[in-house]
């Protein structure tokens, strides 16, 4: 099983996936709540950057479905639906490389180094999009419920999107996953082992993510799941890029993560999970969570 690791930098050369990775600087997923939206940086002048986050729980915002009740129809097609994509995914090469390579011995003691004493880790899955409207958010999501039903030290399953609908709400809790009822932002502190599921969402809930665990403890709580941080510094390097600011502890993060790249061996799992990635994250001195000027 082949796959590339880095603890700061990686072995494979970037540019080959330069096309691939210019997908990411538009929405992977289509978005209908404005408080998941990325704000471009302004050009002007530089800012002094604060190393203390923001309360998260001044963040979160109560959410219910604008789609208040549940559509039985609708429903049972949904759940068939994601049965098939489950299958398809579990039968698939892809998901053969997948399973070996979180078996890998490197991999797999990463996991064990995050959970410590703990059993299990909870997976808390953001910006999962729409599973009844396309066909990409439900190959994301088979993957983590197959990951479940593998891993016993994966624990309960928390699910939020602010665009999900109430027929999505109820498909996801048969399958055995909590919807959460507060719009975090992507600000949960990891205050205890965590597997936070999250690919390809917007570069800021990844930032809002750091930011909210931006503590040596905290940080060596989390395993991350989603784009690739190698990318967004490649891009932060081109003049003018549009993620510099709403990533700046993405970037900051680099100097103390491994990075597992994740091999898509079809097509046919290419637009959900390419350029995505395994993150663990191990500050070993509070130096090191200095943020850099942008």
């Amino acid at each position: 099983m082949e796959f590339f690791m880095s603890g700061g930098r990686r072995r494979e050369s970037y540019c080959s996936v330069m096309t691939a990775s210019a997908k990411l600087l538009a929405l992977d997923k289509p978005s209908q709540n404005e408080n998941w939206t990325v704000v471009m940086p302004r050009r002007g002048k530089k800012r002094i950057h604060s190393l203390r986050h923001n309360t998260p729980e001044a963040e979160q915002q109560p959410w219910v479905p604008t789609e208040l009740e549940s559509d039985p129809e609708r429903e049972a097609k949904l759940i068939q639906k994601m049965e098939f994509c489950i299958k398809k995914v579990e039968s698939s090469r892809f998901y053969q490389n997948f399973s070996e390579q979180v078996e890998n011995p490197e991999i797999l003691d990463s996991f064990h180094r995050v959970l410590g004493f703990e059993l299990k880790m909870p997976m808390v899955i953001y910006g999962i999009g729409s599973i009844e409207s396309y066909e990409t958010p439900r190959f994301q999501l088979s993957l983590a419920i197959l990951m479940k039903r593998k891993f016993c030290w994966i624990g309960d399953v928390e699910v939020f999107d602010p665009i999900l609908s109430a027929t999505e709400s109820r498909v996801l809790e048969s399958l055995g996953c909590s919807v959460l009822s507060v719009n975090e932002q992507g600000r949960r502190r990891a205050t205890k082992p965590m597997l936070f599921y999250m690919p390809h969402c917007e570069a800021g809930l990844y930032n809002n993510l750091l930011q909210a665990n931006w503590e040596l403890e905290l940080l060596n709580h989390i395993v991350l799941f989603g784009n690739s941080f190698e990318m967004y510094e490649f891009f932060s390097e081109i003049k003018n890029s549009i993620v510099v600011e709403s990533t700046m502890h993405v970037l900051a993060a680099r100097k103390f993560a491994d990075e597992y790249v994740i091999k898509t061996a079809s097509d046919d799992y290419f637009a959900a999970f390419h350029d995505s990635s395994w993150h663990f994250f191990s500050p070993a001195l509070d130096t090191e969570l200095l943020l850099v000027k942008n």
